[in-house]
């Protein structure tokens, strides 16, 4: 394959919109992921397995499940989809095959998840992306009428794995029903060794990081991310295609699109969260209907986030701040990774040891201080560089090409 004829894309040609939006979904994703940084992986999903849950404390939780859980996650995974598009349009463009190139690059981006799950963190996304876009490339060529029914399908496949499991619990053996407990809400001697394994060096950590990167890889994957990335990919296919993420739509349409969007996904956030208070966040319900309203909610605020964000983008106003954005999204690999690595020095014990010991309110504070770093390093990196490093890394692997 001659690669001679690729080159890098100019400024002319890059979707500034789309860098934005990516931008602003990459830092987003921090609010939620700093959970599980900070604490037992249980309280990422039921805030009251771990850590104060009173005063300040309750309302950022509440504040950052409503404004930001699954949301940004889903925009990702948007884009993602519609990047497989553009890669794949670009490729083609030039003669290039399409399909060799983009299963190369999601074969090293398997590998750099891989990397970051089992050396770094266990909450990795990047196997996900990877495996989901090698199948969701195959519906590269299909109408956006037909991407958006096949993603609904894709998307309804957790809502009635959930429903089953509810309908089945009653028949589920003690032995079975007493582990999922355990696992929703641990005890105090599970607490305690996530305590003393995170707080303690970096090999010591392999101990809960690899079977953790396992679980999320296989069970977790299959039970939901798998639908749910498929889903969002398909989606972003779909809204590329109908020029919704390039910024061509009317004023008015984004207008509504956010409004719809926000008003309907904040409603059933916020209605799964007063429902989970009131059930006492009990494994029968939040862990199974109870989590059903932010995963619909989500989608919801994800599309009235993009809406907003193709509104900013076209606007002449905040240039600089939108810059800085843009800048956060053409090295979005790269800052994923970064934020891992900060986190991880602060909370873990090859770092500053704080795992388990910063209440939510504060660990706010940490968010906004590595999105500060994050968004210094970008602008002052894409001053002197074109990509990102780990952007032209991946580039030039996928390539086999300097």
């Amino acid at each position: 394959m001659d690669v001679s004829k690729i080159s890098p894309v100019s400024e002319t040609e890059r979707i500034v919109s789309i860098d934005l939006l990516r931008g602003l979904a990459v830092l987003g994703i921090l609010i939620m992921n700093i959970q599980h940084f900070s604490m037992p992986a249980a309280a990422y999903v039921n805030p009251t397995a771990y850590g104060d849950l009173t005063g300040l404390n309750k309302w950022v939780w509440i504040l950052s499940h409503i404004l930001a859980s699954g949301k940004f996650m889903s925009i990702f995974s948007m884009l993602f989809g519609a990047g497989v598009l553009i890669f794949a349009r670009r490729t083609e463009l030039i003669g290039l095959s399409s399909a060799a190139l983009h299963y190369r690059r999601m074969g090293w981006l398997l590998l750099f998840g891989m990397l970051h799950g089992y050396l770094l963190w266990s909450g990795d996304i990047l196997v996900a992306y990877s495996l989901c876009g090698m199948l969701v490339f195959l519906f590269r060529n299909q109408q956006p009428a037909i991407l958006i029914r096949i993603a609904f399908a894709f998307f309804l496949v957790p809502i009635l794995l959930d429903m089953f499991f509810v309908w089945s619990m009653p028949g589920w053996p003690r032995e079975v029903v007493q582990s999922t407990i355990e696992s929703w809400k641990p005890g105090a001697k599970i607490i305690e060794h996530y305590l003393d394994v995170y707080r303690s060096g970096w090999l010591e950590q392999m101990e809960l990081r690899i079977p953790g990167t396992i679980f999320m890889q296989t069970r977790h994957f299959i039970m939901q991310p798998f639908w749910r990335v498929m889903a969002m990919m398909l989606l972003g296919m779909a809204l590329y295609k109908w020029q919704v993420l390039s910024c061509m739509r009317s004023t008015s349409f984004y207008i509504k699109m956010a409004l719809t969007g926000l008003a309907c996904g904040y409603f059933l956030s916020g209605l799964g969260v007063v429902l989970n208070f009131r059930n006492h966040w009990s494994m029968e319900f939040s862990m199974f209907l109870g989590s059903q309203f932010n995963y619909v909610g989500s989608v919801g605020v994800a599309l009235g986030y993009t809406a907003l964000a193709m509104l900013m983008s076209r606007s002449g106003a905040f240039k600089g701040m939108k810059n800085l954005f843009q800048d956060v999204g053409r090295m979005a690999f790269t800052n994923y990774i970064l934020m891992t690595i900060f986190s991880t020095l602060i909370f873990y014990g090859h770092g500053a040891g704080l795992y388990g010991s910063v209440e939510r309110k504060f660990q706010l504070v940490i968010v906004i201080a590595i999105w500060i770093l994050i968004l210094i390093f970008s602008s002052l990196w894409l001053k002197r560089f074109k990509f990102g490093p780990l952007e032209r890394l991946w580039r030039s692997l996928t390539y086999w090409n300097l």
